[in-house]
């Protein structure tokens, strides 16, 4: 859900991930399976082989099903056995946990985790106390010291952009805005940080470090430029039909709405169909992620004003290379001084940019876009 200034990644891989293995057998024992991305074979060196386990949230979202692909694909050139694991929605933190522990069972190396959440912090501790070397992906965990390191994007930079987009489009106008978040009934960073990041980006303090909501509901936009009101915080689980339920229920309580932030793209796409439903032609979404479906669909034809791309695949493959390289000897990562993270980088998109705020054209973010 990353989303989310920063660099431009290469071209998306379009390399197939190639995977060699033989298995011997001897006797009447059976053949065991070999090289699988989820077969849950051996995780130590097998043939020269290190394993590693990524965890991601959910493989219902591209963004996740890119960091998978993208993994495999570096995975074949480093001789890395990975073993795939993903929550069954955004917030399982369950699944993550049994991951973890399979991981840890399995004798892995490493372990690559979207966080679902906080509940999976105490199995992450097991995991580095059993001398597994853990990597964050897309979202610094809380506190940062969870894992040994975190390969993502500045979400709240990410934020800051398309509120930094949505104050100058208005340029002045009053901002009547809907903020469809993640979650509700449990915090998580990625959340936190882009719906606080859009809020800075509009001059507006989000009047909490820690949880959404806490912005006052009324003032005034980009040092009293505008004025502007909070018609609703919702929850959309980062998916469309959550972002479509959000948006009615938004539209329900203040039909005014003129701008709408979302998670991301799904929570958007949801938005977006409850918008059109409702006659609603003129408001403005923005969202963050950055991936080939939207750059090249709504956000190509305006449907979605502004996105922040956010690199996903560029995250894993460096988790991958990095847990490769620890594992055969190799010097282990640091952090640059003053940061609890590597930064992947993130842009601003837009088919109608503004002056005085730096963005790429769909046609230019299609070149490093991902999914499909």
């Amino acid at each position: 859900m990353d989303t989310a200034g920063g660099t431009v990644r290469r071209s998306r891989a379009t390399r197939r991930w190639i995977v060699a293995a033989v298995c011997l057998a001897a006797g009447s024992l059976a053949l065991a399976a070999c090289g699988s991305s989820s077969s849950g074979s051996s995780g130590g060196s097998t043939s020269g082989k290190v394993g590693v386990s990524l965890i991601l949230k959910t493989l219902s979202n591209p963004y996740f099903v890119s960091m998978e692909k993208d993994a495999k694909t570096e995975a074949a050139k480093d001789n890395v056995n990975l073993t795939v694991a993903a929550g069954k929605e955004d917030g399982d933190t369950q699944t993550q946990i049994s991951a973890i522990d399979n991981a840890i069972s399995r004798g892995d190396k490493g372990i690559l985790i979207t966080e679902n959440g906080n509940a999976v912090n105490t199995e992450l501790a097991k995991a580095r106390q059993a001398g597994l070397y853990v990597i964050a992906l897309d979202t610094v965990p809380t506190p940062p010291s969870t894992v040994d390191i975190t390969y993502g994007t500045d979400n709240e930079a990410a934020g800051k952009l398309i509120g930094q987009y949505a104050a100058a489009k208005l340029n002045g106008g009053k901002a009547v805005i809907a903020m469809l978040d993640l979650f509700n009934n449990q915090v998580v960073s990625v959340d936190i940080q882009r719906d606080h990041g859009f809020l800075e980006g509009m001059g507006i303090s989000p009047g909490s470090t820690s949880l959404n909501g806490k912005e006052a509901k009324t003032g005034k936009y980009t040092g009293g430029k505008g004025d502007y009101v909070i018609a609703c915080h919702q929850p959309t689980t980062g998916a469309i039909p959550g972002g479509k339920t959000a948006m009615e229920n938004c539209l329900s309580a203040n039909p005014n709405i003129n701008v709408v932030y979302t998670i991301n793209e799904p929570a958007a796409d949801g938005a977006h169909q409850a918008l059109q439903a409702a006659g609603k032609n003129k408001v403005m979404i923005v969202t963050i992620d950055g991936s080939c479906n939207y750059v090249n669909g709504l956000l190509k034809d305006g449907t979605i004003a502004a996105d922040s791309a956010q690199y996903p695949g560029k995250m894993a493959s460096i988790g991958v290379k990095t847990l490769a390289s620890i594992a055969r000897g190799g010097a282990k990562p640091t952090l640059p001084a003053g940061n609890d993270f590597i930064n992947t980088g993130t842009a601003l998109i837009t088919a109608n940019p503004v002056p005085g705020i730096d963005s790429l054209t769909p046609e230019k973010a299609a070149s490093a876009c991902w999914g499909s």
